[in-house]
């Protein structure tokens, strides 16, 4: 039987509200829509391909406490609150998850604050013992 693991990035944002960054559960790992701050200094770039790369290394990390990588993803949800935003990130997508090839949704909508200008939510599934 699989035991229900949290995983956290360290945000303080996760206490004050109330969720991890990832929930591994059975095969599943859930990591809920990460933001582009870089959590070691507190910071995030204004360019929105610049949030992309710090988005997918948050993920990346909480993927492999979890032990998966970005390659095990099935599942990707974007966030973007501009639609012009959305074009310049495909190359950091392809970079990211062009092995996997999750399906895919995009969603364009408003974020916490205005700085915000992409989150990103996967879904992996855990490799295969043996």
């Amino acid at each position: 039987m699989n035991e229900r693991r949290l995983i956290s990035s360290g945000s303080r944002f996760e206490a004050e509200i109330g969720y991890s960054r990832a929930v591994v559960d059975g095969d599943y790992v859930w990591v809920s829509g990460t933001t582009g701050y870089d959590y070691a200094s507190m910071t995030i770039a204004p360019d929105v391909v610049a949030q992309a790369e710090q988005c997918f290394a948050n993920i990346s990390r909480a993927l492999s406490e979890a032990g998966c990588t970005l390659d095990d993803v099935v599942r990707v949800l974007t966030i973007v609150p501009r639609r012009e935003d959305w074009e310049p990130c495909w190359p950091v997508f392809r970079k990211h998850l062009g092995k996997a090839r999750p399906a895919s949704t995009l969603i364009h909508a408003g974020l916490q604050t205005d700085i915000m200008r992409i989150e990103i939510e996967v879904t992996a599934r855990l490799p295969k013992k043996g």
